[in-house]
């Protein structure tokens, strides 16, 4: 998907827990680390706005558009790939 997620991220930068801000958030962990994992298909504007507040952060800090190529890789995936066969 070209839509990557850097809510691991902001949490680093934060020193908090995924169960720390799912509860600020109001939403289960389960859920959090749905949409941390990029395997949401979309985020209510409510849901961006409460991460945002309890990270701090810009919606921009916490999504980015990535380019995928002809055989839909993106970026991070084809580096990621690439690393691979380096190893």
């Amino acid at each position: 998907m070209p839509i990557a997620v850097d809510i691991d991220v902001m949490l680093a930068r934060r020193k908090m827990s995924v169960g720390e801000l799912a509860e600020r958030v109001g939403i289960t962990p389960a859920n959090l680390a749905v949409l941390k994992n990029g395997r949401a298909k979309a985020v209510r504007f409510a849901t961006l706005a409460a991460l945002c507040e309890a990270l701090d952060c810009q919606p921009g800090d916490l999504l980015r558009w990535e380019a995928e190529d002809a055989g839909g890789d993106t970026d991070a995936e084809r580096e990621a790939a690439a690393s691979a066969e380096a190893s």
